[in-house]
This record gives C-alpha cells, structure tokens and sequence, in this order.
C-alpha cells in the first residue's frame, strides 16, 4: 500500500510566487528626479550636495565620488 505524497501547491500554481522586481537604487532615482545624464553629473550641484550628504550611506558609483574629489575608497 502507497501513501499518497501530499504536493506543495505553490510549485504548480505560478500565481503564488512573489514576483518582485529589483528596485532602482536611491542615486539612480536622484538622478532621475535631476534629469541628468552622466556627461552632466560632474556640474550637477544638486547631485553634488546629495553625494555629500549620502556617500557614507547609499550606493555611489566609483567615478561619481571621484569626479566630486572625494574619497573612493570607504
């Protein structure tokens, strides 16, 4: 006699997964907000205040940091 294997409906159903969808990291979003391009980062002085204020915090991209004159590596 077999004993039935009881299923994990969420491995059959495809709606029951949670489908999340990788966000924009908050520099990606300033610069959005900002309408910059990356040829306008290094005169952006909004975007140079928001770096200053959050480069020990939030992701800043290496050239970013550089292109401020601060310090790359944290």
């Amino acid at each position: 006699m077999t004993i039935p294997r009881r299923t994990n409906g969420a491995f059959t159903n495809p709606l029951a997964f949670n489908r999340s969808f990788p966000s924009r990291n908050s520099f990606d979003q300033v610069v959005t907000t900002l309408h910059l391009r990356p040829e306008q980062y290094p005169y952006s002085l909004a975007l140079r205040e928001w770096v200053a204020r959050n480069k020990g915090e939030k992701y800043v991209p290496t050239e970013v940091l550089k292109a401020f004159g601060f310090d790359a590596e944290q």
